[in-house]
């Protein structure tokens, strides 16, 4: 198993500079992770710096709290690909969900997913604010509006990704929808453990050490 096959090469932090930016699609070329993730702002940089390279571009919509509009957030998904993103990861309503108002936080996804054009959409479901029962119907709530993947976490919750989480995560979209873990995820242990409970993505800031550290044990 290549480790760098599954890594979101990422950075979602606002201090982010174009030198960072810069040097973070070099390290992706250099160890041919699956995709960078970065800020809105920055994918026609990522674009531009990756074309040819097999690595994908992945932003974020709605980003960290999901709690923008509809409106807002299918007009960044929209530019986010005219600019060249290939992935799109947003962020649910939690309130909604917490809510029990389903219906509309399935069409917040259906409308970002049209939005996207056929790029692939991630829902974030935020793990570490929902209990099971809430997992699971945001899990499926993503799968019926025609997502890709669901992910873990942002990363800037009380918590980020759990073996348990990619499990059940796993258990309800079945084998033809992607699970992203992301959050927490720092070695090469951890990656593997996730790998090994359903995770087809790894969202992390520490794809060169976990890398390392697996080709170190080999």
């Amino acid at each position: 198993m290549k480790l760098e096959t599954f890594i979101d090469h990422t950075y979602l932090k606002a201090d982010g500079t174009q030198e960072i930016i810069t040097r973070l699609c070099q390290e992706a070329k250099a160890y041919q992770f699956k995709a960078v993730c970065v800020n809105p702002t920055w994918v026609s940089l990522a674009a531009n710096l990756l074309q040819d390279s097999g690595v994908e571009v992945a932003t974020v919509v709605g980003f960290p709290l999901g709690a923008t509009t509809t409106v807002a957030k299918t007009a960044e998904a929209s530019q986010a690909v005219s600019d060249g993103a290939t992935e799109i990861d947003m962020v649910i309503n939690l309130g909604y969900l917490l809510d029990g108002d389903y219906d509309s936080v399935k069409k917040d996804i259906i409308a970002v997913v049209n939005a996207a054009n056929q790029v692939p959409v991630k829902v974030i479901i935020e793990t570490a604010l929902l209990n099971d029962g809430q997992k699971r119907k945001a899990c499926q709530l993503a799968q019926e509006a025609g997502a890709a993947f669901v992910k873990t976490s942002t990363g800037f919750s009380t918590a980020g990704a759990s073996v348990e989480d990619i499990i059940l995560m796993r258990s309800v979209v079945g084998k033809y929808m992607g699970v992203k873990a992301s959050g927490g995820v720092r070695n090469a242990q951890q990656a593997k453990a996730m790998i090994a409970a359903g995770a087809s993505r790894i969202g992390t800031s520490s794809g060169i050490k976990i890398v390392t550290e697996q080709h170190e044990s080999e």
